[in-house]
């Protein structure tokens, strides 16, 4: 197991110092470290790719509807009681957002041995009314904690590098909508570097928290312009910048490289779904690339939502097999390039037809 890097000083100049922890890999109190260097053969283990032969095969009648997380938040329903309406959907990326970011902010060890050591206490007492809150609380946790820090399922650096290697593109511009922190648009960023990232989302706590306090010491593994092998990269040595707006009014046109979501079009119902997915062609270079990801339709998945409804079920979504997640997008105007699925998601690149 690694050592921290962040014990390891200061950087010089052009050389990246974490680079001699190249082959291990350790967990912190929030997060792993993954300095692990597969080459492109490993990579195929990360991700299950292409099993859809042909698109146009495909009909809805086979593959059936996404199926629609149902059990909102308690905080979500306690807003709709106290307003007398529904939450607008504004106000519900508002609250996850900031749900979302308490739990990749927690040191989940420490947080694990207080609620342990709070619900021994409790049950010594006889204090039942408070015992199952902490074993709720001590279950989220774990649950938590095995998806992001022991498995990283939720970054995923492995599997996001198997879906976005092999691009044909060069110092590219890229378009994130709906960033939040930003992962995927620094992980393109380390493997495709010396570009321009423009992260995009009209929560202004994800420009000032979720990408604004993201771990200065995260490693993303990428590539060396100057040696042509690998580097490890870090958020401050990036060209990234962040605008907060709604994705509609965004000025921009067909001058992105590559246009990327992230867990975007699983939140828009079908009838808004067409608008959703044109947002990814409206801003692309003519021979540009759309990268989609949403969540995968699995039982694990489902029990993660069902689980941690509270953190995360704000907002209207939706767990999709890859094939529809594809068909969405291939009914809507792209070619589908490349298409698979990873720990947590599905994605796929495409390009306009």
């Amino acid at each position: 197991m690694g050592t921290h890097p962040s014990s390891l000083g200061e950087y010089s100049e052009g050389t990246m110092v974490d680079e001699v922890h190249f082959e291990t890999t350790s967990v912190g109190p929030q997060f792993r470290y993954d300095f692990r260097v597969p080459n492109s053969s490993d990579l195929d283990e990360f991700i299950i790719e292409n099993p859809v032969r042909d698109w146009s095969t495909l009909r809805w009648a086979d593959i059936g509807r996404p199926f629609r997380v149902e059990n909102m938040s308690d905080g979500r329903r306690a807003w709709e009681e106290q307003n007398g309406d529904t939450m607008p959907v504004k106000t519900s990326w508002e609250m996850f957002n900031r749900s979302f970011h308490e739990w990749f902010s927690k040191d989940v060890p420490k947080e694990r041995s207080r609620v342990r050591h709070t619900l021994a206490k409790q049950i010594a007492t006889f204090r039942w009314n408070k015992v199952s809150t902490l074993f709720e609380e001590l279950t989220q946790l774990s649950i938590w904690n095995f998806a992001h820090r022991i498995q990283d399922s939720i970054w995923d650096p492995r599997g996001k590098r198997a879906l976005f290697r092999g691009l044909d593109v060069e110092k590219p511009r890229i378009l994130f909508l709906g960033a939040a922190e930003g992962y995927e648009a620094m992980q393109l960023s380390a493997m495709y570097p010396g570009g321009e990232a423009v992260l995009v989302d009209y929560d202004e706590f994800c420009k000032t928290h979720r990408y604004g306090q993201f771990p200065e010491d995260y490693p993303f593994l990428g590539h060396n312009l100057q040696t042509g092998g690998h580097r490890i990269w870090h958020k401050s040595q990036m060209n990234t910048q962040f605008i907060v707006d709604d994705i509609r009014n965004l000025p921009f046109g067909k001058e992105f490289d590559i246009v990327i979501s992230v867990g975007l079009i699983e939140h828009f119902p079908d009838e808004f779904k067409p608008e959703a997915i044109d947002f990814h062609r409206r801003f692309l270079k003519p021979g540009g690339y759309a990268i989609m990801t949403t969540p995968k339709f699995h039982w694990k998945t489902r029990l993660f939502y069902h689980v941690m409804a509270d953190a995360m079920n704000y907002t209207y979504r939706e767990l999709m097999t890859v094939q529809q997640m594809g068909m969405y997008v291939f009914e809507n105007g792209f070619n589908i390039l490349r298409h698979g699925v990873i720990k947590s998601h599905n994605g796929l690149i495409a390009k306009p037809r």
